[in-house]
């Protein structure tokens, strides 16, 4: 007889179960073709009781984003880090690894994903992921040794999404960029936002 009641801990518990599943699916096929039902069948329950957790696919991407968050700026603390890398390196293989995000396991919005969940969201929920956006790309300038006033981060922000936006935009959201350069592109938006980044590192250390 299926069980019809559960407790807190045991509804908490499924809620994190369905949002590592998501964000595993997400990062590896892309969110467009990551399924609610994916995600349910996964983890052992109903459609139904998906549904008491998140409202929406949308809900739950959004959830899962925010569970995303640590891991992004856990990684770019180890590239950080690692003693084979320059600085340099360590920035461009960071970019690279999030405008290539189904090849290491990180979960990046499409154009048209980002519209869908922009309106879903409430004015409130925009607000927070606003906040958590700014929080998270100044929390990654900080590691890069940047200084992370806002105007810098918002600067990042877009010029880091612009790069990711590209690359999954061509050729089907944006047709007449030209396919047989997409990736090329994405180079030269990695090289030049590494440059910005050093230019403001160099001048926030007096040097």
């Amino acid at each position: 007889m299926p069980k019809v009641s559960y407790s807190e801990e045991e509804r908490e518990r499924i809620r994190g179960l369905l949002l590592t599943a998501a964000l595993e699916r997400m990062a590896r096929q892309g969110i467009q073709h990551t399924t609610v039902e994916q995600i349910y069948r996964a983890v052992g329950i109903s459609r139904t009781f998906f549904y008491t957790f998140f409202p929406t696919k949308e809900d739950l991407i959004v959830e899962a984003l925010y569970l995303q968050q640590p891991r992004i700026l856990s990684y770019a603390r180890q590239l950080m880090a690692d003693p084979a890398l320059t600085w340099r390196e360590g920035v461009e293989e960071f970019l690279r690894a999030c405008c290539y995000g189904e090849k290491h396991g990180i979960a990046v919005l499409s154009v048209e994903e980002q519209q869908l969940i922009f309106r879903r969201l409430s004015a409130e929920g925009n607000r927070i992921f606003r906040e958590r956006q700014l929080k998270l790309f100044g929390d990654i300038l900080t590691c890069f040794g940047v200084p992370a006033d806002r105007e810098t981060i918002s600067l990042f922000i877009n010029l880091s999404l612009a790069a990711m936006v590209i690359r999954r935009a061509i050729p089907h959201t944006m047709p007449f960029l030209v396919p047989e350069a997409a990736d090329e592109t994405v180079r030269f938006q990695i090289r030049a936002i590494a440059d910005c980044l050093e230019e403001l590192r160099a001048s926030g250390s007096g040097g």
